[in-house]
């Protein structure tokens, strides 16, 4: 979809605030509130605005750990990677999960409460999974930089 000069302003105000007005956006960007709500219905609905979420942190529900988990299945075959995938998709633990080229097939972040829970997690779903080949796990001793914006 292309987006003109006034909808790119809009996106970059809402990822710093998604909780701004219309009127505020509106204010900010030159453009009346209606056709404020116009471009943010027409953004929602192609998809351009894919969710309004709010990001809470995770110590509120216990999460006291974070890991960045590298895994190589057996094979890498059609049917091997389909079925990994929907399993993951079931998976609380894990925050975000990508299917990468290079020595890996998948790097995933993980969130558990504590090291054991991650170690009760990593049997589970890569120790006693017959598909997992071998599985790395790096723990991250601090959040460095974490964006959830796109440059506009």
């Amino acid at each position: 979809m292309k987006t003109d000069q006034f909808d790119k302003h809009i996106l970059r105000l809402l990822q710093q605030n998604n909780r701004l007005t219309a009127d505020e956006v509106a204010h900010k960007v030159g453009l009346s509130p209606s056709a404020v709500q116009r471009r943010l219905k027409s953004l929602r609905d192609k998809k351009v605005i894919e969710a309004d979420i709010s990001i809470i942190s995770p110590s509120v529900a216990g999460i006291g750990l974070t890991c960045i988990v590298e895994i190589a299945l057996v094979s890498d075959g059609s049917k091997s990677l389909e079925k990994f995938k929907s399993s993951i998709v079931q998976c609380s633990e894990v925050m975000q999960c990508y299917y990468v080229t290079g020595t890996f097939d998948f790097i995933m972040i993980v969130n558990t409460e504590t090291m054991q829970h991650y170690e009760a997690f990593a049997k589970k779903w890569f120790s006693d999974n017959p598909d997992v080949k071998h599985f790395y796990t790096h723990v991250v001793m601090d959040k460095v930089k974490v964006g959830y914006g796109i440059h506009i």
